[in-house]
């Protein structure tokens, strides 16, 4: 074993979990879930059969991920966020089949209490804002806030907010990182030479 599991971890003959990963307190990962190296699973997280979490993931407290739910490499996914999986679940009227899938793409942020309304995808470098209820797709470096939650902005890779000049391009203040909007989709240009 390559990995950490508190003793109160319940870890499902099945679930494949990469090294370095550690896996705290009272949390879950089924079987046929996917963790990838060196991520790290918070208190009372439940992995779902079925969910992949790519290399340098981290989940924080209290979220539940469910079949369908995919994340890529550095996705960070903070405390209380909600995944759903169906769009009208209803008690008495079983619906595992149509459960939807989520893709979250690399480098993405989902905050803290936001909701993802299951079946839209989360571009790369996304940032959802903590509370923010996620009903329709995020594109790459979009920035979304609120309830519902609209575009506010872009982001760049490290998670800061973009002013784009009146020609579309936008500095990232830490990393000096350019990015240009192009026909409604914001992209990192290549470093000049």
């Amino acid at each position: 074993m390559n990995y950490y599991a508190h003793p109160t971890a319940v870890i499902d003959p099945g679930a494949t979990i990469g090294s370095g990963t550690k896996i705290w307190h009272f949390s879950h990962v089924f079987a046929g879930a996917a963790i990838g190296e060196d991520c790290i699973i918070g208190q009372n997280v439940m992995v779902g059969d079925g969910v992949a979490l790519g290399r340098g993931v981290k989940v924080q407290n209290n979220v539940s991920l469910y079949p369908g739910v995919r994340c890529e490499d550095e996705v960070f996914i903070g405390p209380s966020a909600v995944f759903t999986n169906v769009i009208n679940p209803r008690a008495a009227i079983p619906r595992k089949h149509q459960f939807r899938d989520t893709p979250v793409g690399k480098g993405a942020t989902i905050g803290a209490n936001a909701t993802i309304i299951c079946g839209n995808s989360i571009g790369a470098y996304a940032f959802i804002g903590a509370g923010a209820v996620l009903t329709h797709p995020a594109p790459p470096y979009s920035l979304f806030t609120g309830n519902p939650a609209r575009q506010t902005g872009w982001v760049s890779e490290y998670g800061h907010p973009l002013l784009l000049d009146a020609t579309g391009r936008g500095i990232c203040r830490e990393s000096g990182q350019v990015y240009q909007l192009q026909n409604g989709q914001l992209i990192k240009t290549p470093p000049r030479e």
